[in-house]
């Protein structure tokens, strides 16, 4: 009797405990929740506007890594668009790329909408959006694109890693462009130059990109990028770090700038007894 009397008495206390346990979690789990509630909508989105190098590359196809260290390139981020461009530092004058396009953020994941891109005789106007994972560094951003495309049936992936080295230079410029209008005027003739350009200038930093067909009808993609500042009122110096055009590679170069309100301007330079104007109009979204 007494014996059953302590195991209802063990079996009470269990019970007992094992409420207070419960009801210990279960405000636990409501403390958890409502702190989640409070902090996660809150949370600090990545921000993404600057200058950014390209350090390295790692191309995984299936099992194997590949790391890919010819290129030179540059990623501009402004408040609302993306830019990049590309060349090949062993052989500036070989394929050159670059893309331009909106972009949002959702969480850490980066949706690039780009609108026009080229790489050598391939050009694109067609929209295509890319999902990117976005992983803040101490130098700048790591991307992860989870799936640039089936290859002989094995899934390939790539992974950037990019050094901040935008300024806090501000202008007038920063923002991105597209160029409606260009020609180049020597003596008494002007040609009229049929190209599509855009330009992205943010940062203290900048970047073209072009594409055009010659007289066989082929498409040629043309990239440059590198540094501006102001210099004298309505003047600019861009110095070019690298280009798909070698003979500019690390010149500078005076570029007179007429802002047409503010979403277009006109540059105009020199060179050689020749003038160069071109005409561009803010993107927008």
């Amino acid at each position: 009797m007494i014996l059953k009397y302590y195991l209802l008495l063990l079996y009470d206390c269990g019970i007992l405990m094992v409420k207070s346990f419960m009801k210990k979690l279960f405000y636990g789990l409501v403390i958890i929740a409502a702190f989640s509630y409070d902090i996660s909508p809150n949370r600090e989105p990545v921000q993404m506007p600057g200058a950014y190098k390209l350090l390295s590359q790692l191309l995984r196809i299936g099992p194997k890594d590949t790391t890919v260290g010819d290129l030179r390139q540059l990623k501009i981020f402004t408040p609302d668009f993306m830019m990049y461009g590309n060349v090949n530092k062993s052989n500036p004058d070989s394929i050159s790329s670059f893309g331009i396009g909106g972009y949002s953020i959702v969480g850490d994941k980066l949706i690039e909408n780009v609108i026009y891109s080229g790489s050598g005789s391939n050009v694109s106007a067609e929209p295509a959006n890319f999902s990117l994972d976005i992983t803040k560094t101490t130098k700048g951003f790591r991307q992860f694109i989870p799936n640039l495309g089936p290859s002989a049936g094995r899934t390939v992936t790539l992974t950037e890693e990019y050094e901040n080295v935008g300024s806090a230079t501000t202008s007038p410029l920063d923002g991105s462009w597209k160029q409606v209008k260009a020609y180049t005027v020597n003596g008494h003739d002007t040609i009229v130059d049929n190209r599509t350009q855009f330009k992205t200038y943010y940062a203290g930093h900048f970047i073209w990109g072009l594409t055009y067909k010659d007289s066989a009808n082929k498409n040629h993609t043309e990239i440059g990028f590198g540094t501006f500042k102001s210099a004298e009122e309505n003047k600019i110096k861009e110095t070019v770090i690298i280009s798909s055009y070698s003979r500019i590679n690390g010149r500078t170069f005076d570029i007179n700038i007429k802002m047409n309100g503010d979403d277009e301007y006109q540059q105009t330079s020199f060179s050689s007894g020749e003038t160069a104007v071109e005409i561009y109009q803010r993107l927008k979204k």
